[in-house]
C-alpha cells in the first residue's frame, strides 16, 4: 500500500481509503447491509494496509455506522483512523449537534472519532452550521476527547467552497474529485487552495459512482492510444494518486472484487505524486472533453435522493437516459430496455409528482424534476 501526506496533521494515511456508502446489500434494499459479507471486506482492507475507514450518519439508512463499528471490534480500531460525519441537513440547534455525535459514538462502539466532518455543506446548509455555531460544539468536543479532528464534507461552486475553508481553522476536507469533475464543485481549484492552507484533502467520488469504472466503448477504445494499458480503474486512481495534495481516494466498494482490485492499484510502487506523463494527463482531459459532449446528466448514484416518495428509481432514469446519449452501437436499444424495466417495476418517471424532495438533498444540486421529464421524453 502506498501512503500519503495528511496536511498538518501528523499522520499518513493509505492512498485507499474505504467508503462505506456502498457496502453490499440484500434484496436490493440498501438498507438491509449483508453484514458479514461487509465485514469480510472492510477487515481485508484493513489487513492489506489500508488505516482510513470513512462512514457517515445517514449512509445505507443509518445503518452503514453500524456495520462499520461491528467490522472494528477484534483489534481492527486500532489499526485505522475512523472518520464519520455530522448530519447537516437534520441539525436542529446547536445542542443537537452534541446529541448526534453522542449517538454516533454509541452506534460506532468507539469513546472517539477520529475525524469528523460536517457532513455535505453547501451555501443553504453552510447557513445552518453558522447560525447554530457547529465550530464551538467541535472545539468543545476535542477538549472532552470525544472527537480529534474537524473538516467537512463540500457539494457546491467554488466560490461557496472558498467562503467555507476561509471562515473557519479546519484540520481537513473532503471534495469530490475525479478527471471528469477538475472543474465542478471545488474541482483542482478547490484541491489546491485546501491544501496550500495546510488541510489534509480526502477525495469522494473518485469513480463518478462507478461510471468511471464502467466506460463506453468508444471511450476505452481512445484509452487504448495510451503507451501503458491500464483498466479504467488505474486511470481514474492514478489521475489522482499523480496530485500531490491528495490525501487519501475513498472508494465506495461492495464487492470483494472492487476490495482486491482496488488495493492492487493502490498498492504498485509508482503510485506516487508525478506518476502520469504529459502524454496520460492531455489524453484524460481528451477523454474528459468527449464524455462531457455526449453526457446528459452528471448522476452518481449516490442515493441522496432516495427513496423517493412517489417510487422513482430516480438514479436508474438517469442511467438509462446517459446510456441513450452514449451513441455507441447498441446504445438507444439498451437505454429503452433498461427503463421498460423500470416500468415494470413501476418506478420509473412517469410517476414523478414534482414534490422536488429529491432536489433539495442532491448533493450535485442536479435539475432532477426538469431532468426526468426530458429522460422520460425520450426513453418512452
Amino acid at each position: 500500500m502506498q501512503y500519503r501526506h495528511f496536511g498538518k496533521i501528523d499522520f499518513k494515511p493509505s492512498l485507499l481509503g474505504f467508503g462505506t456508502m456502498r457496502l453490499p446489500i440484500l434484496h436490493g434494499d440498501n438498507k438491509q447491509i449483508n453484514e458479514p459479507e461487509a465485514i469480510r471486506m472492510i477487515r481485508q482492507a484493513i489487513d492489506q494496509g489500508v488505516n482510513y475507514v470513512d462512514t457517515a450518519y445517514g449512509y445505507h439508512g443509518g445503518q452503514s455506522e453500524l456495520v462499520t463499528g461491528k467490522a472494528l471490534l477484534d483489534g481492527y480500531r486500532e489499526k485505522v483512523m475512523l472518520a464519520t460525519k455530522n448530519p447537516t441537513y437534520l441539525l436542529k440547534s446547536a445542542d443537537h449537534w452534541d446529541e448526534l455525535l453522542e449517538e454516533q459514538l454509541q452506534k460506532l462502539q468507539v469513546p472517539c472519532i477520529d475525524f469528523y466532518l460536517q457532513h455535505t455543506l453547501d451555501k443553504e446548509l453552510w447557513s445552518v452550521a453558522k447560525e447554530h455555531k457547529v465550530w464551538e460544539r467541535a472545539e468543545a468536543a476535542k477538549k472532552a476527547g470525544k472527537i480529534k479532528y474537524y473538516g467537512f464534507s463540500f457539494h457546491d461552486d467554488y466560490e461557496v467552497f472558498e467562503d467555507i475553508l476561509n471562515s473557519y481553522d479546519w484540520d481537513f476536507c473532503q471534495i469530490q474529485l475525479n478527471y471528469l469533475d477538475t472543474e465542478h464543485q471545488a474541482g483542482l481549484k478547490g484541491l489546491q487552495a485546501a491544501a496550500a492552507k495546510g488541510l489534509g484533502v480526502i477525495i469522494m467520488e473518485p469513480l463518478q459512482g462507478g461510471r468511471l469504472a464502467n466506460l463506453p466503448e468508444d471511450i476505452r477504445d481512445m484509452l487504448t492510444k495510451a503507451a501503458v494499458q491500464r483498466t479504467p480503474v488505474e486511470w481514474a486512481l492514478r489521475f489522482l494518486a499523480d496530485r500531490p495534495e491528495v490525501s487519501t481516494v475513498l472508494s465506495g466498494m461492495s464487492t470483494m472484487e472492487h476490495v482486491k482490485d482496488n488495493l492492487r492499484i493502490c498498492s504498485a510502487h509508482d503510485m506516487q505524486p508525478g506518476c502520469m506523463t504529459e502524454q496520460e494527463k492531455q489524453l484524460l482531459q481528451e477523454v474528459s472533453d468527449f464524455w462531457h459532449s455526449k453526457i446528459n446528466i452528471g448522476c452518481t448514484a449516490c442515493g441522496y435522493c432516495m427513496p423517493c416518495p412517489s417510487g422513482v428509481d430516480i438514479p436508474g432514469v438517469f442511467a438509462a437516459w446517459n446510456v441513450h446519449a452514449s451513441a455507441t452501437p447498441g446504445s438507444v436499444q439498451r437505454a429503452r430496455k433498461m427503463y421498460r424495466e423500470l416500468v415494470e417495476k413501476q418506478d420509473d418517471a412517469s410517476f414523478c409528482v414534482e414534490c422536488g424532495a429529491c432536489e433539495t438533498v442532491c448533493p450535485q444540486h442536479l435539475p432532477i424534476i426538469e431532468s426526468l421529464k426530458r429522460a422520460r421524453s425520450v426513453l418512452e
